[in-house]
């Protein structure tokens, strides 16, 4: 691949990627100070992810800025035209995130995280060109969803003692 000059737009653009990095590391670490930091397994509180994920944002976003400000991704590949962006799978996956946010709280980790899957799944599958439409395709991506999220609360709630929303009590749902 033969580097391409990038006009100082484009190289603006691409530090306001970084930048948006930056900022959303900046809010990461924003909403980790309010997390206890008392040392839990392995001497590591429940705030210790979310520093070490803020870190990892920030020092990408700065070599992202970097890059940019000292001229531009050069071995990026030209923008093609080709393909316009697929605005229907952001709606599908979106759905699924804010979804999952809402409902939470309400019918529990399991079942939210299953169905936030599912939608995410129609979204991706919609940018193959797949409709997946048929009530079969939403059980099986239903089942595979429920087989991934059930084994992460458990993991989470009974071997690491982390609590999550249950739509039960038990611990076990």
């Amino acid at each position: 691949m033969t580097p391409h000059p990038l006009s100082p737009a484009q190289s603006r653009l691409q530090a306001l990627v970084g930048g948006g990095v930056l900022l959303l590391a900046a809010g990461l670490a924003f909403g980790a100070v309010s997390i206890p930091s008392a040392a839990g397994y392995a001497g590591a509180g429940p705030n210790f992810l979310p520093w070490v994920v803020s870190l990892a944002l920030a020092v990408c976003g700065g070599f992202l800025v970097w890059e940019a400000l000292s001229g531009g991704f050069r071995e990026m590949a030209p923008p093609s035209d080709t393909a316009p962006a697929y605005w229907a799978g952001f709606a599908w996956v979106s759905a699924g995130l804010l979804t999952n946010a809402a409902l939470i709280t309400t019918i529990g980790f399991i079942l939210s995280c299953t169905l936030c899957f599912v939608l995410a799944v129609q979204g991706l599958r919609g940018a193959e060109g797949h409709t997946g439409l048929e009530p079969k395709t939403w059980l099986k991506n239903a089942a595979i969803g429920l087989a991934i999220s059930a084994p992460v609360y458990w993991a989470f709630t009974q071997f690491l003692a982390i609590n999550l929303p249950g739509l039960t009590s038990t611990g076990w749902l």
